[in-house]
């Protein structure tokens, strides 16, 4: 299946580039816990939003007149980030660093932290006409790069699902993770949305351990080998396909299921064993924007759409010092997976600076 079939022929796909990187406005539908008969035409999913940041990406986001908008993580930057400093008493960067860079927030400054990102106005703009759902990512887990040892993960499940308008009753604040599915539309033009938790269960990077967990894997499993929808959107806060992060360690760390290679073997060969069609993955977490895709795991193509971010950009996070060597190395940098349009300026071809709207 290409990409213009999961398009259909009946809908349209834009795709926005977002004040860092990109912000990806897609057609495709979902709903909260209960089957929804109503059709979706329009979904837009981002990530990487700072609340102390100027935010004007909603009005373009509004502007486009979703019915869902889709959170993959890092909706809110709870965590403090110290200086970047390679010498001194306290020195965050380097083989020499003697204090971790980040350090989490406490729970009444968290809270604060969404309370700012839910009362900016394009942001209640868009809630007032679109449904919003969501899942994580590091730094509103509460700790970047943290995974199942981060000791603040059951607390901040709960604020992140109160940012979420999540029923009181809801399951998703009975289980240990914030994993969700969602279906909409009615048979033939209906739509699956699964979002994982890459964070609650995770194991250490580097450890090719699981990421998702023994209970997650379960119900993933239940999920993708159920009824058939027509399109199925998996929402990893981390990207699927992309071999970026292999590509540029050590000089740059990066998180994707591409460090976890037995764990991403197990995400394709489910799906393929629950025979699902048109299934893609989007993606947040990186400050950039990019398509990938994958040929070897199924009977067709498999996508990865990474949106992020809403305030991030790559170049945005480093020292400006550094920011022409960024530049360079992204140049330089293998890019197989990639999807790149045959006008694209440069050989690096990826979405990650700060466009005004």
């Amino acid at each position: 299946m290409g990409i213009d079939q999961l398009r259909w022929r009946w809908w349209n796909a834009v795709v926005l580039i977002g004040m860092v990187g990109v912000t990806v406005v897609t057609v495709t539908g979902s709903d909260s816990h209960e089957k929804q008969e109503q059709v979706v035409s329009r979904i837009a999913f981002g990530s990487c939003s700072n609340q102390s940041a100027p935010q004007p990406i909603w009005d373009a986001v509004v502007d486009f007149h979703p019915q869902i908008f889709i959170w993959l993580g890092d909706n809110i930057y709870g965590d403090f980030k110290r200086p970047f400093k390679i010498f001194g008493q306290e020195r965050t960067v380097g083989p020499w660093k003697n204090v971790p860079r980040f350090v989490p927030s406490s729970e009444q400054e968290m809270k604060a932290g969404y309370e700012k990102a839910k009362s900016n106005p394009g942001y209640a703009r868009l809630q007032q006409n679109a449904k919003v759902i969501g899942t994580w990512d590091d730094h509103d887990y509460g700790l970047n790069d943290a995974g199942k040892e981060f000791h603040g993960k059951i607390t901040n499940q709960k604020l992140l699902l109160d940012f979420l308008d999540e029923p009181q009753d809801s399951p998703r604040r009975k289980q240990a993770g914030v994993y969700a599915s969602y279906t909409y539309g009615p048979v033939g033009r209906d739509i699956k949305i699964v979002l994982l938790d890459t964070r609650y269960h995770r194991d250490p990077v580097g450890s090719d351990g699981t990421i998702l967990g023994n209970s997650q894997w379960l119900w993933l499993e239940t999920e993708l080998k159920g009824p058939p929808t027509a399109l199925t959107i998996i929402g990893s806060s981390i990207q699927v396909i992309s071999n970026l992060s292999a590509t540029i360690h050590p000089l740059f760390a990066m998180e994707s299921w591409g460090r976890f290679p037995k764990e991403r073997d197990r995400l394709f060969k489910l799906i393929a064993d629950s025979k699902r069609a048109g299934v893609f993955f989007i993606s947040g977490d990186v400050h950039f924007g990019e398509i990938t895709r994958y040929d070897c795991a199924l009977d067709y193509p498999l996508y990865d759409l990474t949106s992020s971010g809403v305030t991030q950009s790559v170049e945005e996070v480093v020292p400006p010092f550094l920011r022409s060597f960024v530049r360079f190395v992204a140049w330089l940098t293998p890019s197989t997976m990639r999807v790149k349009d045959e006008n694209c300026r440069y050989k690096s071809c990826i979405y990650a600076k700060l466009w005004n709207y």
